[in-house]
């Protein structure tokens, strides 16, 4: 059974083409002309073990918020589509995650029912240039298209790097868990009969 979904997404502001494979081995070659957002890409392709293939261009002159927040809805959609079904996954998936004086804790049900409760300090410092709130759209685009009900929380922590590096991380390790395959699950894992 293959588990793989290529999207490519155009609008005015952005053109996105992102390719995945849920049973990869965290293998990633990604382009969003943002290079902080290409450095977290690439930590949660290789803590999820999820391949990904990303090429976006955006109005980046302008503001990130656009290539960010349209990336997190192309993925979501890629992540929707290569689930098909959702039969036989593990459903929920969750993460402690250090990052040196940060700890990130990260849970997500694979739901259909799309959610984002984000906990964060008020006011974290940008990284270089890349705005610390957008960590927040990118992980809200993502779980409205995918169906995910997402919590994530900094319980603490200092530097801005090291909270978006945590989230990210986290958010690999509680994919790859939730996504999983166990060949005793029949069906999908809900006593509704599915997940919608």
């Amino acid at each position: 059974m293959s588990r793989q979904a290529t999207i490519h997404r155009a609008t005015a502001e952005t053109d996105i083409r992102l390719t995945l494979d849920l049973d990869g081995k965290g293998r990633n070659s990604i382009a969003s002309g943002i290079p902080f957002f290409d450095h977290m890409l690439t930590l949660w392709s290789r803590h999820s073990l999820i391949d990904l293939e990303l090429e976006a261009s955006g109005d980046i002159d302008v503001d990130y918020h656009h290539t960010v927040e349209d990336t997190g809805l192309v993925l979501g959609q890629a992540l929707r589509q290569a689930l098909g079904d959702k039969a036989g996954i593990h459903r929920y998936g969750s993460a402690y995650l250090p990052m040196d004086e940060t700890l990130a804790r990260i849970a997500l049900d694979i739901s259909g029912r799309p959610l984002l409760v984000f906990r964060a300090p008020e006011s974290v410092p940008p990284i270089r240039d890349f705005p610390f709130q957008l960590v927040e759209e990118f992980l809200r685009a993502m779980a409205s298209t995918a169906g995910l009900t997402l919590h994530s929380e900094i319980l603490y922590g200092r530097d801005s790097h090291h909270m978006a590096e945590a989230i990210f991380k986290g958010l690999g390790h509680a994919l790859r868990q939730a996504v999983s395959l166990d060949p005793r699950i029949d069906g999908v894992l809900s006593t509704k009969g599915m997940l919608a």
